[in-house]
């Protein structure tokens, strides 16, 4: 039972927010990413989603795009973003999933999931920008990565593989420069607990010049955005390399 990938969906269906102002591509992308889907997933796979579901501003207003989520197999787990202003707790999501009728999705929030022999861990990150106030919730985020790792060693052991499932990436190249920009406490907590493999999204456009992926300090990082993946599911695999 395969394990797929992707971030940032920015559904709109219940906002008028049209993603072709960022870029021709993604004009109709939630219409790409559906065909796309429905020729890879059955309904026994999981699909790993991290971040920035959708535009909504309150969960009443996601019942739109979870809709169509409903609509496409496979279990669903979904990761907060920066954007997903409409997640509240919980309890509250899966309350309204059920009074709403949408089955197979959960959120990953300070837990973990066993998919297959993969434990999938993770959390939201925080963005690069160098303020006291962006100290105080990195390590927040910080935290609650190493409780996800923590919550799943307990439940599922330390001998399977450990994969790590964030929003913001937790590496950077640095703005005009050659050096590379890193969250250390994101990528300390992943060397001390094993995590082989790291898939992060936010980054759109522009922006994907300064994604790193591949193999640093051991951990193999790769960019999911749906742009980026050109609105196409990334498969998990096993070992390194790309999907």
């Amino acid at each position: 039972m395969p394990i797929y990938v992707i971030g940032d969906l920015h559904l709109s269906f219940g906002e008028e927010k049209p993603m072709s102002v960022f870029g021709a591509n993604w004009e109709g992308h939630s219409e790409k990413i559906k065909e796309d889907w429905l020729s890879k997933v059955k309904p026994e796979d999981t699909v790993i989603l991290a971040g920035d579901f959708s535009w909504a501003m309150y969960l009443e207003d996601t019942i739109k795009d979870f809709e169509y989520l409903n609509q496409l197999p496979g279990k669903k787990i979904m990761l907060k973003g920066n954007h997903d202003y409409w997640w509240t707790t919980i309890t509250s999501m899966k309350r309204f999933l059920v009074e709403h009728h949408i089955g197979n999705v959960d959120f990953l929030y300070n837990n973990s999931f066993l998919v297959e022999d993969k434990i999938i861990v993770g959390t939201r990150g925080w963005s690069l920008l160098d303020s006291e106030n962006s100290k105080k919730m990195i390590h927040r985020e910080a935290n609650r990565l190493e409780f996800s790792i923590q919550e799943a060693i307990q439940k599922y052991g330390e001998e399977k593989e450990k994969i790590a499932i964030m929003h913001y990436p937790p590496i950077t190249k640095a703005t005009k420069k050659e050096n590379i920009i890193y969250h250390r406490e994101f990528i300390d907590i992943m060397k001390q607990y094993g995590i082989t493999k790291c898939y992060y999204g936010h980054l759109h456009g522009k922006s994907h010049q300064d994604a790193i992926e591949g193999k640093v300090e051991g951990i193999y990082f790769k960019l999911i955005s749906a742009d980026y993946l050109d609105f196409h599911l990334g498969k998990v695999v096993s070992g390194d390399g790309d999907f």
